[in-house]
């Protein structure tokens, strides 16, 4: 038998699961190759072989023509993939922000195993944490799909459908509130960006005689950190004045929560240059602590929803595109 035939089959295999089924699947595709090169192209050779493996097509499309009306999670569970992906993930997110505010292990065995986190750790952990609720969703809707049971899941309802959180004004007043956003943000930079040019720092004391709050290093770089997210909020508020796409919101969310992130990394040592301010050192840093973890949560959950809004978008075109095409 000709390596290419062989080799052509074996990259069709890639594509299908299921032993015996892709037996079956790679046994017909053979016959018709065979068929083929004899029928069209003179007779069994190696030349003919490899005309009539061009002319069958790509090995990734032979095995989705096979696969069509077959889908790894039918169409009326897809989704059940993203709703409830987010509602493990908030439970996950709500677990590891405990994590880190109470110093405790979360185990619920096999699903939740949250460590005890610190502020930098719980950033890393949350991609992950969403990977996996992903997976397990995803793996889930997998075997009910392959069951070929008839299976009613439970459907939770959210306090507003995702469809819903679209903006229903008319066009021309969201792009007035926008604009009215834009300015308050253009307002707070360049006020920030004024006192920083003046004073070395945009936390300051007694605004009849303005002192720094904090040491001039640590003024300074707190002070470009909350410009940079004055600045990264102004530029989305820009640019969604121009465009409604999701991706805006997106980018802007994950600038927030870097910047939120290089925040809770700094320092809390020898920062105020106030005395009176020294002594309640420890309430103050549980309070802001809290507080910019509180932000970074509703953030992620802001990013969230704008990802599963687009996932849902994209599916719901490709769902419609593959209809319009077997309509035809």
């Amino acid at each position: 038998m000709s390596s290419k035939l062989e080799a052509y089959l074996e990259e069709i295999s890639h594509y299908l699961s299921g032993r015996n089924e892709r037996e079956e699947i790679l046994s017909e595709i053979r016959s018709h190759i065979l068929e083929k090169a004899e029928r069209e192209f003179g007779g069994v050779t190696d030349a003919s072989l490899e005309q009539a493996i061009a002319a069958y097509g790509p090995a990734r499309k032979v095995a989705e023509r096979y696969l069509d009306g077959r889908p790894i999670i039918a169409p009326a569970y897809k989704r059940y993939l993203f709703r409830y992906t987010t509602l493990l993930f908030a439970a996950h997110s709500l677990l590891a922000v405990f994590s880190v505010v109470f110093k405790e292990n979360f185990i619920v065995f096999p699903f939740v195993f949250i460590p005890r986190l610190g502020i930098i750790e719980v950033f890393m952990y949350l991609p992950t944490a969403f990977l996996t609720d992903l997976g397990i969703v995803t793996v889930i809707l997998y075997f009910i799909t392959q069951s070929g049971k008839d299976i009613k899941l439970p459907w939770p309802k959210f306090a507003v459908e995702l469809e819903e959180v679209k903006p229903k004004r008319e066009f021309f007043m969201s792009r007035i509130a926008t604009a009215a956003g834009l300015i308050v943000m253009l307002a707070l930079t360049d006020g920030a960006l004024y006192l920083f040019s003046r004073y070395g720092t945009i936390f300051l004391v007694n605004l009849k005689n303005p002192r720094p709050l904090f040491t001039p290093d640590a003024g300074r770089r707190l002070s470009l950190i909350v410009i940079a997210w004055f600045a990264a909020s102004t530029l989305a508020l820009l640019a969604k004045l121009f465009t409604r796409s999701r991706w805006v919101d997106v980018v802007s969310n994950a600038v927030s929560l870097a910047l939120i992130s290089l925040l809770l990394r700094q320092p809390f040592d020898n920062l105020f240059a106030v005395a009176e301010f020294e002594s309640d050192l420890s309430g103050i840093k549980f309070g802001v602590k809290l507080a910019l973890l509180f932000i970074a949560l509703m953030v992620t959950i802001d990013l969230i929803k704008n990802l599963v809004f687009i996932g849902r978008t994209k599916l719901a075109v490709s769902l419609k595109g593959h209809a319009e095409e077997n309509g035809r």
